[in-house]
């Protein structure tokens, strides 16, 4: 055989392996002559536990991780948990929707802290009359929007209906709380997975803290296999999922701390600007607000007081502008206080990125742009001071009154709860209260999503909400804001999905 005949091109598609020993085999297979084949024969002779604690956790060559991916399921999590299970740049997966299954049937997380309390009492309480609600108003706004939205000939019964049945939950989802049970299924490579499975041992809320100990458990197991069963495969010899992780992965003390002193400190340096209540910035509550580029040291600073207080970012950047050098660097300082010399900087040191949008939204919606991975989210924490938006659908359906009328009494309750349990009083708050969030993105993704999430069959909160980046932009920039596709959110067709 020629030694062309030797190289000759070809594509070779190998069969789903255990992550660790697929990552040592590509690992050792870029650093050898030997094709494909011959490297897994190798790998399956030598331990990939004794490669990975070698290269991968004593010497840091963390590429090694990103060659293992693993495909993972969380069922019956809070909305909360979903969110934050979310929350990693590098991330590919989807949660149940909000859009097109109904919420009811799956009930609510119950903090394990309120059991048997009066607490959990009136966190039921709560809970129970926005479900009561949710499935109250299902059946007048179904068929409000059948009666302004007629079938047409040429569409499928079938279709209809599931259309019809998802702008109906496109309504009713501004009632579930961030209690209610999702599932998550995730595809991510091991090194994300560490990441995460950290990132939730060092939360401060008990669910997250029990789902990274449940997710570091099921590394150490076999998984399931239910497909090869389906097949009629032999099960036999089924391996841990990633059993070298398991035994490494742990909370991170920069993590766990680092938050905690950052509020610490906002809370004193924005009292003392009278930046600390809702009085002081209601006046810029604007849904979508774009920032004019500023100094990257002020970016810093104040990305990382906004991200611990409920302040619009323009507001504390003001502030942040009179500052000293020193007081600025004070700032920097807590934010590293706890860092360890090989922990990674926290997500709001990810700065530098030309468009700043401070964005103000119902949750709901929210949870949808939450998916967008091509630029840096740096979101504030759960509240109700923003007060809620209420749907237009139900305004025009003539439901707006017992709606806001609900609304109004839970925050209410809310706050009531924080003042028995902190925790409980986060779960409780239903996705039509609004969340503050900053986007920092290049051209490129500001234009995507203005042009992907304005358009007619996606959920009107986010269609204003990109329509109003593609006019923030062209305020700005005047060409590029008009070179921007984006549908105005006047522009509506009830039977797109």
């Amino acid at each position: 055989m020629s030694s062309d005949e030797k190289t000759a091109r070809r594509v070779v598609v190998l069969a789903p392996m255990p992550p660790e020993k697929a990552a040592y085999a590509l690992a050792r297979y870029s650093r050898s002559p030997d094709s494909i084949e011959e490297s897994l024969k190798w790998v399956h002779g030598h331990s990939s536990e004794k490669f990975w604690e070698q290269f991968y956790f004593a010497y840091g060559h963390g590429s090694i991780a990103d060659l293992g991916h693993v495909t993972i399921s969380l069922e019956h999590i809070s909305e909360l948990a979903a969110i934050r299970v979310e929350d990693e740049p590098l991330w590919d997966g989807q949660a149940k929707s909000s859009r097109y299954q109904n919420f009811a049937v799956s009930g609510c997380y119950i903090p394990s802290t309120i059991e048997g309390t009066e607490t959990e009492a009136v966190y039921r309480g709560v809970l129970g009359s926005l479900f009561n609600l949710y499935r109250t108003f299902h059946d007048p706004l179904q068929q409000f929007l059948r009666e302004r939205a007629p079938k047409p000939d040429a569409m499928k019964q079938g279709d209809y209906d599931r259309t019809i049945a998802a702008r109906t939950f496109d309504v009713t989802r501004y009632l579930l709380p961030l209690a209610a049970k999702t599932n998550v299924g995730q595809v991510v490579s091991i090194r994300t997975l560490e990441k995460q499975i950290t990132r939730l041992l060092s939360a401060q809320l008990p669910e997250l803290k029990a789902l990274g100990e449940e997710l570091k458990a099921a590394c150490a197991k076999p998984p399931s296999d239910v497909w090869a069963t389906l097949c009629g495969n032999d099960k036999s010899g089924n391996e841990p999922l990633a059993p070298t992780l398991a035994r490494y992965v742990d909370l991170n003390a920069y993590q766990t701390e680092v938050y905690r002193d950052l509020q610490r400190h906002a809370k004193k340096v924005l009292r003392k600007a009278g930046l600390d209540a809702p009085a002081a910035w209601v006046h810029r509550n604007e849904p979508v607000d774009l920032l004019e580029p500023h100094h990257l040291q002020d970016e810093l600073v104040t990305t990382l007081l906004y991200r611990v207080s409920h302040a619009p970012y323009r507001s504390i950047l003001e502030v942040v502008r009179e500052w000293s050098a020193q007081e600025k660097e004070e700032t920097i300082q807590v934010a590293c206080r706890h860092r360890g010399p090989y922990d990674e900087l926290i997500k709001e040191f990810r700065c530098g990125y030309p468009l700043i949008f401070d964005v103000l939204m119902d949750i709901g919606g929210w949870r949808d742009m939450h998916r967008h991975r091509r630029c840096q989210q740096v979101q504030q924490n759960f509240t109700t001071v923003h007060g809620y938006d209420t749907p237009k659908p139900l305004v025009d359906a003539g439901l707006d009154r017992d709606y806001q009328l609900a609304m109004d009494a839970v925050k209410q309750d809310i706050e009531r709860l924080r003042g028995m349990d902190q925790e409980s009083s986060i779960y409780a708050i239903p996705f039509g209260f609004k969340v503050r969030c900053l986007f920092k993105m290049d051209y490129a993704e500001a234009e995507y999503i203005s042009q992907l999430r304005s358009g007619v069959k996606g959920h009107w909160s986010y269609r204003i909400i990109a329509w109003l980046m593609k006019q923030k932009i062209t305020e700005q920039y005047p060409y590029l804001g008009e070179l921007i596709q984006a549908t105005p959110p006047d522009v509506e067709d009830t039977l797109k999905r």
